[in-house]
């Protein structure tokens, strides 16, 4: 992708969502900074918490909370004024709005309303914790927060785990509260098995910044004697791909040398079943040699 490095702040009417740091304030970004500074309203989860990071890059703006209890009420007010021409700019307590925070029902009423909505990039915990995981980066799904109750934290993780049974095969990604952090790792490793591969980001950008990597079984154990302290982001390896008989190796081969080259179909098959690329090429082969059933 090219660079442009005179890229303007985005258009002077309109929302404009903007990424600001997820624990160290230094990462506000240029463009970040400008696009606070120009907007005649910043709407904001907290008003304490973005005041302190205005006032580290002196920056004086006017704030609104913008919160779950309040959006719904405020959003059809703040479509209105946006309509007749004001700049705002949304932000939440940490990383980029809307990713497990605030901002999606008023962003949803601009849009329908027709007010321009734009974005200034920026941090965020997820994505950050991902690339430091170990794991595989991609695919990944990003499921935010886990219930807080127990019954419902299960229920949830089952569905995961029925939808990893169907082929869902990616990294898993989960914020967690810092005193919830044991129990969900704990629920994660009986349900998705304690040997997954895994890794707990916490303190992401700051002084104390950790990741420690194990099987959800070892940091289950690990978080039970040590309480977790600050923002925590779980992440779990993709799922072992299930074991493949002969039977059935046989029928997706088949399948896809009826649409594909031997040698393609071959390559599929084993990236689909995870099994060594010269075993079902081989295979792949005596069925060729041997013909139609």
């Amino acid at each position: 992708m090219e660079n442009d490095e005179a890229s303007p702040t985005p258009s002077s009417a309109g929302l404009i969502l903007v990424a600001t740091p997820i624990g160290n304030l230094a990462d506000l970004s240029f463009r970040a900074r400008d696009a606070l500074a120009e907007a005649s309203l910043v709407l904001c989860e907290d008003t304490r918490v973005t005041s302190r990071l205005l006032a580290r890059h002196s920056i004086s703006a006017t704030t609104l909370a913008l919160h779950d209890h309040n959006e719904e009420s405020e959003a059809p007010r703040l479509i209105a004024r946006l309509l007749a021409g004001e700049r705002m700019a949304l932000v939440s307590d940490a990383g980029t709005p809307l990713v497990s925070d605030p901002g999606y029902r008023l962003v949803r009423a601009a849009i329908a309303a027709g007010v321009p909505v734009t974005a200034v990039p920026g941090p965020n915990a997820a994505v950050m914790a991902l690339t430091l995981s170990g794991l595989p980066p991609h695919p990944f799904l990003f499921h935010g927060f886990l219930p807080p109750k127990a019954a419902a934290r299960t229920a949830e993780i089952r569905k995961l785990a029925a939808m990893e049974g169907a082929g869902l095969s990616a990294t898993l990604i989960f914020y967690e509260a810092p005193h919830r952090t044991a129990e969900a790792l704990a629920a994660l490793a009986e349900i998705l098995g304690t040997g997954r591969p895994a890794a707990v980001a916490r303190e992401l950008t700051k002084r104390f910044e950790e990741v420690r990597r194990g099987t959800l079984g070892h940091l289950a154990e690990h978080y039970a004697s040590h309480e977790a302290r600050g923002e925590v982001v779980i992440c779990v390896g993709p799922a072992p791909p299930p074991e493949t008989s002969a039977e059935s190796l046989d029928d997706a081969l088949r399948a896809a040398m009826a649409q594909l080259s031997l040698r393609d179909a071959a390559a599929a098959v084993a990236e689909a079943t995870g099994l060594p690329r010269k075993r079902v090429y081989a295979r792949a082969l005596e069925l060729a040699a041997a013909g139609p059933r």
